[in-house]
C-alpha cells in the first residue's frame, strides 16, 4: 500500500495558533534611513579630508592667520591697549573660518564642474545636499586650527598666554559657530551651482561679512544703519560671545546667545536645502548644469 502524498502547503488548513512569519517590507524603516543619511555625511566628510591631503590651496587661510595675528596684535600693543589683545587674536581665527568655508563652498562646485563629475554627483542616489554638507563640514572643522595658530602667535608676541577666562563657554560658542558656518556655506554652494564662475562671488563675499560680523570691531561700535542688519548675521553673535568668553567677567544671557546662533544656523540650513532643490530643478530643466 503506497503512502499518501502530503498535501500542498496551500491546501493545508491554517492553524490560528501557529505563528505566521510576516513578509519583510521592501521599504526601509525610519531608523535605517537615518543611518543611511548619516553614512552619506560621514563618508563625504572623510572623502573631503582625503582630497585635501597634499593640496596647499585648502590651507591658504590657515597660512595667513599667523600673519594677520601679528599685524593686529602689534597695532594694539603700539596703542598701549593690552586689554584688547583678545580682539586681535580672535579676529584672524574668525576670518580664517569664514574664508575657509566660503572657499570650500565655491571650490567644491567649481572643481567638480571642471572635472566633469558634477553631473554624476547630482545623479547619484545619495542626496547631493548631504554630500555638500559633509564635505563643507570637513573643511570648516579643519579651519578650527586657526584658533590655535592665532592663540599661539598672540601669546608669543605678548610674552604670556592669552587668557581665556571661561573655556567652557568659549568651546560651546565655537561649536555652534562651526554648525552655523557649515549651514550658511551650504547656502553659498546652492547659489554657486548657477554661477559660471563661483570664484568671482567667493572672492567678493569675504570682507563685507568681516564688517557685518564684527570680527575685529564689535558691531555695537558701528553706525546704527550697519548695526541693525549685522544682528541678522550669525557672525556678529558669535564674535561677541567669543570675546565675552575670553574676558574675566560673567557672560550675560549665555543660553539665549547660543540659541540665537544655532537658530540662525538652522535657518541657513533650511534655506540652503530649499535653494539647492530649486536650483537643481532649474539646471535639470534647462540642461545647463555643466556651464550654468
Amino acid at each position: 500500500m503506497s503512502a499518501r502524498a502530503p498535501e500542498p502547503a496551500s491546501d493545508r488548513p491554517l492553524d490560528p495558533e501557529s505563528p505566521v512569519a510576516e513578509p519583510k517590507s521592501p521599504i526601509p524603516g525610519a531608523g535605517e534611513r537615518i543611518r543611511a543619511l548619516l553614512f552619506v555625511v560621514v563618508a563625504s566628510f572623510c572623502l573631503q579630508l582625503r582630497q585635501m591631503r597634499g593640496n596647499a590651496d585648502w590651507m591658504m587661510p590657515l597660512i595667513t592667520t599667523p600673519l594677520l595675528t601679528i599685524v593686529f596684535v602689534t597695532i594694539f600693543l603700539h596703542a598701549g591697549r593690552l586689554e584688547l589683545v583678545s580682539y586681535a587674536v580672535l579676529a584672524p581665527a574668525m576670518m580664517a573660518m569664514w574664508s575657509t568655508s566660503l572657499m570650500s563652498a565655491g571650490e567644491l562646485i567649481s572643481s567638480e564642474r571642471e572635472n566633469g563629475s558634477l553631473e554624476g554627483l547630482i545623479a547619484a542616489p545619495a542626496p547631493f545636499g548631504l554630500v555638500l554638507f559633509g564635505r563643507i563640514a570637513a573643511v570648516t572643522t579643519l579651519s578650527l586650527a586657526g584658533f590655535a595658530e592665532a592663540w599661539v602667535t598672540g601669546s608669543l608676541l605678548i610674552g604670556e598666554p592669552v587668557p581665556i577666562a571661561q573655556p567652557w563657554h568659549f568651546s560651546a560658542a565655537v561649536l555652534v559657530t562651526v554648525l552655523a558656518m557649515t549651514c550658511w556655506a551650504g547656502v553659498m554652494s546652492s547659489l554657486f551651482v548657477l554661477a559660471r564662475s563661483a570664484r568671482i562671488f567667493q572672492n567678493s563675499l569675504s570682507y563685507p561679512f568681516f564688517v557685518l560680523g564684527g570680527v575685529l570691531v564689535p558691531v555695537s561700535m558701528l553706525p546704527v544703519w550697519v548695526e541693525v542688519p549685522s544682528r541678522l548675521v550669525f557672525l556678529s553673535w558669535s564674535s561677541d560671545l567669543l570675546r565675552d568668553s575670553m574676558a574675566p567677567v560673567a557672560v550675560d544671557d549665555l543660553l539665549l546667545r547660543l540659541g540665537t546662533i544655532t537658530l540662525l544656523g538652522l535657518i541657513g540650513l533650511g534655506l540652503s536645502l530649499f535653494l539647492l532643490d530649486r536650483t537643481l530643478k532649474r539646471v535639470r530643466t534647462t540642461g545647463r548644469l555643466t556651464h550654468a
